[in-house]
């Protein structure tokens, strides 16, 4: 039998609703700026992709700028967390797209964004339902990964393989918040390391806590 998936997002929206988003989205960054920052927050913490972001910006402010800058000094830039060259390389390059093909402006479509380097179903998930506000997929980073397989919503082994899986028994009005939702779950209760299942509010439909509570 599925799990009451409405249940699980309306009590999850009900225990959330004072909480500040996570970092890499908080403050309703810019498009462009918010892109980078999911990008810099790719195997990295939200807290350092939002330094190194903030770093970038603080002397490049536009496309058009990053397009023109020297590479060392962008590495310079965002380095904090792994493979900082090539986030820096895939930054220039998609800064020199977005200049020459948009007119500097962030594209609003899937099938757009994830042609651009560096750029993935998950960054491009974030930066439609959260700087366009537009449901074509669900992001699926570590913390929903996690979460979703140890409630039992669906049992995946990729990311790619959980968000169309998730898509089949979502309910598509409830896409846009449902990475918001789980990140922050992951982020302050269903921890990887020593989740406190004791104080979750969905733990009666979790899985995991089934298993070691039985």
């Amino acid at each position: 039998m599925g799990k009451p998936i409405e249940k699980i997002i309306k009590t999850l929206e009900e225990y959330y609703k004072n909480f500040e988003a996570p970092p890499v989205v908080r403050g309703s960054p810019p498009l462009f700026q918010l892109l980078i920052r999911t990008i810099l927050s790719a195997r990295n913490t939200d807290e350092n992709a939002v330094a190194a972001a903030k770093l970038l910006f603080s002397k490049y402010k536009t496309p058009k700028e990053i397009a023109r800058a020297p590479i060392k000094e962008l590495e310079k830039l965002v380095k904090r967390g792994v493979f900082y060259k090539v986030k820096a390389r895939n930054i220039k390059k998609l800064s020199k797209i977005l200049v020459e093909k948009y007119g500097g402006r962030v594209p609003n479509s899937m099938e757009e964004l994830i042609k651009l380097p560096g750029v993935g179903r998950k960054t491009a998930n974030i930066v439609l339902s959260y700087g366009f506000k537009k449901a074509e997929g669900i992001a699926v980073d570590t913390h929903v990964f996690r979460v979703v397989n140890r409630i039992g919503v669906v049992h995946e082994k990729t990311p790619l393989k959980m968000e169309k899986a998730l898509l089949k028994v979502v309910p598509k009005k409830y896409w846009l918040n449902f990475n918001h939702l789980f990140v922050l779950h992951g982020r302050n209760i269903c921890k990887a390391r020593n989740p406190k299942c004791e104080i979750c509010p969905i733990r009666k439909w979790c899985d995991y806590y089934n298993s070691i509570s039985s």
